[in-house]
Order: C-alpha cells, then structure tokens, then sequence
C-alpha cells in the first residue's frame, strides 16, 4: 500500500462499526434510558448466546456446572 493512501485513511475519523455514536459525540451528549436499555438488551442476548454456544462445545462441563447449581439450590435455608 502506498503511503500516502495510508495517510488518508489514518486521517479519516474513525468509523462506526457498531451503531454507536462517535467518542466525542458520546462525551458532549448523555446517554438516554432508551439508549441504555437497548445497548444493555443486546449484550445480554450476546452473553446468553455465548454461553449456550459454551455449554454446547463443552457438555461435561455444563452438566457439572448445573449439578452444582441444583446442590446449592437443595442446600439454601429460606
């Protein structure tokens, strides 16, 4: 690559890849409860995903995992 193509391209603002507004952009403007709550709904849909697609690849694992949970769940005094 020429250098002075990367030159431009280390000069342009960097892109939004994610949806999300720009870091000067994000400083000058608070963040809406709206805002919050989708950005919060989807890393939560990412984890749930990551971690079926965990307990998919590792299943002795998952099982050990819940047969720990149903024990603390048996063993908790209200």
């Amino acid at each position: 690559m020429p250098d002075g193509e990367q030159q431009e391209r280390d000069q342009q603002e960097p892109q939004d890849t994610h949806g999300r507004r720009d870091t000067l952009d994000a400083l000058d403007a608070p963040e809406t409860d709206e805002e919050r709550r989708r950005r919060r709904a989807q890393f939560l849909r990412e984890l749930h995903e990551a971690k079926a697609l965990r307990d998919r690849v590792q299943p002795r694992r998952a099982r050990a995992a819940r047969m720990r949970q149903a024990m603390r769940m048996r063993t908790f005094r209200w």
